[in-house]
């Protein structure tokens, strides 16, 4: 799964000519070896280099090593990669009585235990007086995979604490009963949290951030707007327009030059203009031949890193850049309002015409919070799902295959036209067909666009696990990693296959709870915009399919971003090939 990957340089005692000085070196108790290991960290490359030496209870040298990381979020994370290096270091030198002295982490001491030693990065080692808190540190550039890891071995729950006097204490789950719990049925006990409003300050106080009363105008608002038939229909055209317009001629574009191109790049400027056009009635045209800079789209996955990380400069930059563009919007609105006189003037067919004219919305700040949490949510789930979805086809052709069939008799009925003979899918054609949903829905549960939930615990309770949880814990339930539970979807649980979606006949898809499919939330918070991110994708998916085949580039790395978004860490680099009518 490389749960972590360290580049380093070992020296034992038999290869190395001359042993490192002692220098006022404490010898640990007898039948010890005592593990001293400094780390450092360069805040502008957030990259950083440590070191370890080995020494018996005598003082005299075993082994030593130095080593770096492509990526560490600050000293204390540099300085956890110390301690995991130094233990990588024991483990090979036979090591297994350990006294481990960190600058930055207070002492402790750890016994290797045998079942650890055979996958010392599996589970979260349970330190003495720092708790598991350094392996998870240690982890966090793939948090994802080490958290199914240890779940799957834990019985889908564990527990970890943070240095002492931290008050940090942490539970994670992907245990579907205590998921209906958390989101269900005492939900009013698991809010979002003072800490993740913190985090996601720029989102305000909307639907995104807030919880209990504060939540509900906000979500009373965005469910009646995302409601009405003439905003669905609208949006459903935009998208039908933007794949005919400028989706297909971008596309033909790069099959006539035999180019390769990232389409997690391609996807993000897709949904970047449709979020726009949606929110504001407004087309950036960022898709297009030209590729112009994506100034709002880089400043949007800043806030979105994980766990909001980083040099607060670069944050702080990405929100000025944000909420300028918010700020032109609504003074563009403002200004063509003034233009228009009383007879000409009706209500707009964009999200922003029915928070602008709201009385409950006339404070500015918190208008311009809600937009900013809405374009996110706009753009970022249907344009991550398209990524993974194009690159699992890619992957599967007897999935191509089948898709192809089941809009075969569609296109059929129709003749290709214009220069380029494209079929072109409407939204009510597809809006039935079954496998096609069935394959975004087999998406979304290996690769759901938010893959951890973070909750807050209210007051004490017991969760249907059995464990316990206290007032101020940190929840975190893994969505990422309940789609891949042998208990919870079957021994092929890591097979991408749309059919266990499917009904015995195959003519409908079969009922999965959503505190199993948690994807689109579940209980008050479920997603009130899933049936449009669902049909805008089946637009997608269905046009770029009939029309090309996509081929993705063989040896680049595919690996999950570390931020609150499953995106690529470098992108999906792919070939296009126009089909043969």
């Amino acid at each position: 799964m490389g749960i972590i990957a360290l580049t380093y340089n070992f020296v034992n005692a038999s290869s190395s000519k001359a042993s490192m000085k002692k220098g006022g070196w404490k010898c640990p108790p007898r039948g010890f070896v005592k593990l001293n290991v400094d780390a450092s960290f360069d805040l502008d490359l957030l990259k950083g280099t440590m070191g370890a030496v080995l020494r018996d209870d005598k003082g005299r040298f075993i082994a030593g090593g130095n080593g770096k990381t492509d990526y560490c979020a600050d000293v204390i994370m540099a300085e956890a990669l110390a301690v995991k290096f130094g233990l990588n270091l024991a483990q090979r030198a036979g090591c297994n009585r350990l006294i481990i002295n960190s600058d930055n982490l207070e002492n402790s001491s750890y016994r290797r235990s045998r079942s650890r030693s055979k996958n010392p990065a599996a589970l979260p080692i349970n330190w003495p007086i720092i708790h598991m808190f350094p392996s998870l540190l240690v982890n966090v550039h793939n948090l994802l995979d080490y958290f199914t890891l240890v779940l799957a071995g834990n019985g889908h729950n564990f527990r970890a604490h943070g240095p002492p006097g931290t008050g940090m204490r942490f539970f994670v789950t992907c245990d579907p009963a205590n998921i209906r719990h958390i989101f269900t049925t005492n939900y009013t006990n698991f809010p979002k949290g003072a800490e993740f409003a913190a985090i996601f300050d720029i989102m305000g106080d909307n639907l995104f951030n807030v919880d209990g009363a504060r939540a509900l105008r906000p979500r009373v608002k965005i469910h009646t707007v995302l409601s009405s038939p003439r905003l669905v229909a609208s949006m459903e055209a935009c998208c039908r327009d933007k794949v005919v317009n400028n989706l297909l001629p971008l596309f033909c574009h790069m099959t006539s030059t035999n180019a390769l191109f990232d389409m997690q790049e391609l996807m993000s400027r897709f949904m970047f203009d449709l979020a726009t056009t949606a929110l504001f009635s407004v087309d950036p045209g960022l898709l297009s031949t030209d590729m112009p800079p994506m100034d709002i789209p880089v400043a949007m996955d800043t806030v979105m890193r994980w766990l909001n990380i980083g040099p607060e400069r670069k944050l702080g930059a990405a929100h000025t850049v944000l909420r300028v563009f918010i700020a032109k919007m609504i003074e563009r609105r403002n200004i063509d309002k003034v233009h228009v006189s009383n007879d000409e003037e009706q209500e707009g067919v964009d999200i922003l015409s029915s928070y602008i004219n709201d009385p409950d919305f006339a404070d500015y700040d918190f208008l311009c919070a809600g937009l900013i949490g809405l374009m996110l949510a706009l753009r970022d789930t249907v344009r991550t799902t398209l990524t993974w979805i194009f690159y699992n086809l890619a992957q599967n052709p007897d999935i191509v295959a089948t898709i192809r069939n089941e809009l075969l008799p569609i296109a059929l009925q129709k003749a290709p036209t214009g220069a380029g003979a494209m079929v072109i899918f409407e939204p009510e054609e597809i809006k039935s067909l079954v496998y096609l949903r069935a394959t975004l829905y087999e998406t979304l549960r290996l690769y759901p666009p938010a893959p951890l939930e973070r909750k807050t615990v209210a007051t004490k309770d017991i969760m249907p696990s059995g464990h316990k949880v206290h007032a101020g814990d940190t929840v975190f339930v893994s969505i990422y990693s309940m789609g891949r539970m042998r208990d919870v979807w079957g021994e092929n649980c890591l097979d991408y296959n749309p059919h266990r979606w499917l009904s015995k006949d195959g003519n409908t898809l079969r009922y999965v709870p959503s505190h199993k499919f948690l994807s689109f939330n579940s209980g008050p918070r479920i997603c009130p915009g899933k049936d449009i991110a669902v049909m805008q994708m089946k637009i997608i998916i269905a046009t770029v399919l009939w029309n090309f085949d996509v081929e993705v580039l063989e040896g680049q790395s595919i690996r999950p971003k570390s931020s609150c978004i499953l995106q690529m860490e470098n992108g999906l680099i792919v070939k296009l090939k126009k089909r043969q009518a």
